[in-house]
């Protein structure tokens, strides 16, 4: 038996991404840039697919940029905007404490050039205030970068209002929605976004392919030299499978997100309540407002790796954070900005769902991960000191 609960990381490839993928191996297998007609078809396809994606976001079709992923996206639209502001003399830059690291480490070597950063404090529930922003923008600020939602405790930021501060500012505005695209609505014209990224692989599309949105106006910094490809923004010859396969994968999900999103809503707060009834844990971030399929809780006394590690001898795929992050001993940054101690920082464990998630898949990963915690405890010298009195409970 195997139950996979780590979509947050990567998801299934959709029987109908991988059928609209099909053909573009073995049939019209042509590079989109030829001339000849076997090549137009490709890219005919290319067009296609890029009508599509804008539709569901909302945007003109020349305003999507097909790149690698999520983290090509964020590198490219922060390096845009930052490039635009020097032009302008602005050389600030307002993102967030727990943005994912193709963010956080792409501000830092910005940094190393003369930029300066303020990432704004997390609330304890997870979740970014727009006065916070407002407060924070200079006349020298040129970008603000917010994810729409967390990667590790997916609670979702006030997108819209942050939106509206960035435009009345005249500040470019860019989210990292690479959680959020295909799970909940989005719309770029009513939220005020000028620059959004987002990844196949997190809504059933296939792996190393995702789009970068950029409204009209905001010119891209190339990142990849070589072609003339996507209208000169990025180079190579564009990976039409993938591409197909997004788009189909995105269709999909948006056709399916209402019905999806109100069973998985369902399973989450089951999945909640059961695990809150564990001793001494910790819910992260707001209940309501956060991902319908997504889980984070904090157990004191135990290390997350040791509980992943049994859980996966139950039969359970899980993490304990980002996909990225999850080979480190360090503690999650996400969970030290929302004010998790050290000590209860490493005891995390994130459990995200899909469509195909059932309620005795819910069930019996609660009391799977009650009787893992329990024996964790049990041969804990830390938990012991806390029984005891020797150490001080963080947790109620």
């Amino acid at each position: 038996m195997q139950i996979y609960l780590d979509n947050a990381a990567t998801t299934k490839v959709s029987t109908t991404a991988l059928q609209a993928m099909l053909p573009y191996f073995e049939e019209q297998y042509g590079n989109p840039s030829s001339l000849y007609s076997f090549g137009q078809q490709a890219n005919e396809a290319l067009t296609d697919a890029r009508e599509r994606i804008a539709r569901h976001l909302h945007c003109d079709p020349q305003e999507i940029t097909f790149t690698s992923g999520g983290s090509e996206s964020d590198n490219q639209a922060i390096l845009s905007a930052a490039r635009i502001g020097e032009r302008k003399g602005k050389r600030h830059i307002i993102s967030t404490a727990f943005e994912h690291h193709a963010v956080l480490h792409t501000l830092a070597r910005l940094e190393k050039a003369g930029f300066e950063v303020t990432l704004l404090d997390v609330h304890e529930d997870g979740v970014i205030r727009p006065e916070q922003v407002a407060q924070s923008i200079r006349p020298d600020t040129c970008l603000v970068t917010v994810m729409f939602a967390n990667n590790e405790i997916g609670t979702i930021q006030p997108i819209s209002e942050i939106g509206q501060i960035c435009r009345e500012a005249g500040v470019l505005f860019h989210t990292d929605a690479v959680q959020a695209v295909g799970h909940l609505p989005v719309d770029v014209q009513e939220q005020k976004i000028d620059l959004l990224s987002l990844s196949a692989h997190k809504f059933h599309g296939p792996k190393g392919i995702g789009a970068l949105y950029a409204r009209k106006g905001v010119p891209l910094t190339t990142l990849i030299e070589g072609g003339a490809q996507e209208r000169g923004r990025r180079a190579g010859t564009e990976n039409v499978p993938a591409i197909m396969g997004m788009a189909a994968a995105l269709d999909e999900a948006c056709e399916t997100m209402q019905a999806t999103g109100e069973k998985l809503t369902a399973l989450r707060d089951r999945l909640i309540e059961g695990l809150s009834r564990i001793p001494h844990c910790v819910l992260n971030g707001d209940a309501h407002a956060r991902l319908p399929g997504n889980v984070s809780f904090c157990f004191e006394g135990i290390e997350g790796e040791s509980l992943l590690l049994l859980l996966d001898d139950k039969g359970i795929c899980a993490s304990s954070g980002s996909a990225c992050t999850s080979g480190s001993l360090d503690p999650s940054h996400v969970l030290l900005a929302i004010g998790r101690p050290h000590e209860i920082a490493h005891g995390s464990l994130r459990l995200t769902l899909s469509g195909e998630t059932t309620q005795q898949d819910v069930d019996y990963t609660i009391s799977a991960v009650a009787e893992v915690v329990d024996y964790l405890r049990g041969i804990s010298p830390v938990w012991r000191n806390l029984q005891t009195g020797k150490l001080q409970y963080v947790t109620q």
